[in-house]
């Protein structure tokens, strides 16, 4: 039977849209791992075509070597490399663009299948179509961000990490968004929970959104190697030297690694609070079950991930611990989203 764009859901639409979610998760994976590795900046150059084959030759390694020579990561920092050595790093880089090629393959190509086939309801078309462009986008923040450690620094910009990963995570939420309204379709106006939860419920995954680029942050300004000492900094509440002297305020916000820091614990506390006291308000309030154990399991989620970052700060952020972190918080954003999206669900 032929569906036409008047379909009110489609399982097969959502499967595909959770597959392309758990696709960004491996891709923010990869990421981080090329960011803890200092692997980003070992391709210097974007050809997103002919740059998905990796070198085939002695030559054509020889010649990307080259070109990671020239730039101050080498010159400062990896002067004497070993072109074995440049493979480790380059690897890292390749497969992350790689995976991200690779997502825009399975979201565009069944996306066009199915507009062809009238197989997707069309109230979600032009979310797809945002989420697509969203997704182009993403590509060419990640060059804008790479660029930004090829002439003057020896790592990419934290500012644009942190947009990076924070665009990544929006298409990520939008994904399973989505991929939630294909599946149980459109909710029924008037049948919904109170707007007060509604309202409450949407600045849940904000906060867990917003903490995930304070966290990239500190990862771009390698901040987890200082002050790794808890719940104290340094033996003191706030840190001595929060503000970088003679900077501006934003400059301080985003390059201090004091600052940056001492912003993703106090994103921690609040997304920590916010989160029990959502849980128990929703267990005083009665709401459906589906609600409190959504609930009760971000609570929980939020509880682990924040132990989880202490043991990783007091350990100065091993390589292990930074990407289980990572994926906590990605856990927590989703866990966030899925609680936002069933509270304005009929009760």
């Amino acid at each position: 039977m032929r569906w036409s764009y008047n379909l009110e859901r489609s399982q097969l639409v959502a499967i595909w849209l959770f597959a392309v979610a758990v696709m960004i998760v491996a891709i923010v994976i990869v990421g981080g791992a090329t960011r803890l590795t200092g692997s980003g900046l070992s391709i210097t150059e974007w050809n997103p075509v002919s740059g998905t084959l990796p070198p085939m030759s002695a030559a054509a390694w020889q010649a990307e070597f080259q070109n990671y020579q020239r730039i101050p990561q080498y010159q400062f920092i990896n002067r004497g490399m070993t072109l074995e050595a440049f493979k480790g790093i380059f690897w890292w880089e390749w497969t992350h663009r790689l995976l991200g090629r690779l997502v825009g393959l399975v979201f565009a190509i069944p996306f066009l299948i199915f507009l062809l086939t009238r197989t997707i309801p069309r109230r979600l078309i032009w979310r797809c179509a945002v989420i697509l462009g969203l997704g182009g986008l993403q590509g060419l923040v990640g060059w804008w961000m790479v660029a930004s450690g090829l002439s003057q620094r020896v790592t990419v910009a934290p500012e644009r990490l942190a947009i990076h990963l924070g665009l990544a995570l929006v298409v990520f939420c939008a994904c399973i968004w989505t991929g939630l309204e294909a599946w149980w379709g459109k909710a029924r106006v008037g049948y919904g929970l109170d707007s007060r939860w509604r309202t409450l419920g949407l600045g849940l995954p904000a906060l867990a959104w917003t903490q995930s680029l304070l966290g990239a942050l500190v990862a771009g300004n390698q901040a987890g190697q200082i002050y790794n000492d808890w719940p104290w900094m340094n033996g003191r509440v706030f840190p001595q030297d929060y503000w970088i002297k003679g900077a501006g305020v934003w400059r301080s916000l985003l390059h201090s690694q004091a600052a940056v820091q001492f912003n993703h614990r106090l994103g921690a506390y609040l997304l920590f609070a916010c989160a029990i006291a959502f849980a128990i308000g929703v267990s005083r309030a009665r709401l459906p079950t589906p609600v409190r154990a959504l609930a009760h399991l971000l609570a929980a989620l939020v509880a682990v991930q924040a132990a989880l970052g202490v043991w990783t700060l007091t350990s100065h952020a091993p390589l292990s611990l930074s990407l289980i972190h990572q994926i906590g918080a990605v856990l927590v954003l989703t866990t966030a989203t899925a609680l936002a999206w069933r509270v304005r669900r009929p009760a």
